[in-house]
């Protein structure tokens, strides 16, 4: 490097040339940059898995062809961009044997048109019906005894305004829980995997699609999930969509029910309530329940209680509750404008 150097009465200093010496680098030091570029060519032709922009389960084994397929469309459907329709709608479906003995409530709620086979596939092919129409985003079961918490618009607001399924899912390691589970679901369905939950959900459209593309693991309830199969009483609406989306996608779904059932009585049926136990106050504690309860059926009769969160706030976790007797109807009638006001 040459340096100069001007004097003021503008007479210039011969320039002076320096010399730095030349560095190098330690052997150990470009051994280890070598190693990191190495690593960093590997990492960008052989990403690892938990870098995948579509997350899918961790698989140890070898899938078969059915199970590869199951999740390759899953996958699909998970990940493929949602149609915006310009009023996009919900569709409440009604599980129902007959007339809908509420139905005068309803029609308070809203306008309905009604349209031996099990219970999920019933509920299959009521989302067949539903999905026919492009614009439903939203899909609610509901059963003949089942009403609604509030009003339209914030059922409406409140399904609209999140990006989850409702559907209820935990863990009983009781006779009522993974008791029920039969190893003929192996391998595809592992123990872990089994969960339970109620069968009254709200589900995306997302998940509506993977629900009627499913055979494979719904295959596997139909043959070993019955009552009565292995001296077990096993119930597939309690268990398949709980333990379907618990390992296909399990951040997609609110671990509870929009449905209120109260199974405080212990029997194998949920409370009913009679015309005389319907009043204001009992509506009014309905829809101020904020978190979800659940209890193991063994021994230890484990209570779980957790907030419900609504996109982080925690909201009322129920927007219907059941089983209301039909004698109840005038009376729900008279309160529904008051109680769905409040």
């Amino acid at each position: 490097m040459k340096v100069s150097w001007q004097l003021g009465n503008g007479r210039h200093l011969m320039p002076v040339t320096r010399t730095r010496p030349t560095a190098r680098l330690p052997k150990w030091i470009i051994i280890l940059l070598c190693l990191v570029f190495v690593y960093l060519i590997s990492a960008y032709v052989h990403p690892p898995r938990w870098y995948a922009e579509d997350w899918m389960p961790p698989v140890a084994r070898e899938l078969s062809d059915e199970e590869l397929v199951a999740h390759v469309v899953f996958r699909n459907i998970l990940s493929m961009p949602l149609r915006q329709p310009k009023n996009p709608k919900i569709a409440f479906m009604f599980l129902t044997p007959g007339p809908l003995p509420l139905e005068r409530l309803w029609e308070k709620f809203f306008q309905v048109l009604w349209g031996k086979i099990s219970m999920v596939e019933a509920e299959k092919r009521l989302l067949a019906y539903a999905l026919q129409d492009p614009d439903n985003q939203h899909f609610v079961l509901l059963s003949d005894s089942c009403i609604p918490l509030h009003d339209f618009d914030y059922v409406y607001k409140y399904l609209m305004g999140t990006n989850v399924s409702f559907i209820d899912n935990f863990f009983d390691p009781g006779p009522h829980g993974n008791g029920r589970y039969s190893e003929h679901m192996m391998p595809e369905i592992e123990h872990r995997d089994f969960k339970k939950g109620s069968q009254w959900f709200s589900m995306k459209r997302q998940h509506a699609l993977i629900m009627m593309a499913d055979n494979l693991y719904f295959t596997k309830f139909r043959f070993y999930c019955k009552p009565g199969f292995e001296g077990h009483n096993c119930y597939s609406y309690e268990h398949y969509l709980p333990t379907l989306f618990t390992m296909f996608d399990p951040t997609g779904i609110a671990n509870w029910s929009l449905t209120h059932v109260d199974w405080s009585e212990g029997k194998w049926h949920p409370k009913s309530y009679l015309a005389k136990e319907v009043t204001y106050g009992l509506l009014k504690k309905l829809r101020s329940i904020d978190e979800t309860f659940h209890v193991t059926s063994d021994e230890k009769k484990v209570e779980t209680r957790k907030p419900c969160l609504w996109n982080g706030t925690r909201r009322p976790c129920h927007l219907f509750a059941r089983r209301f007797l039909p004698e109840a109807l005038n009376k729900l009638m008279h309160l529904f404008p008051n109680y769905t006001a409040i």
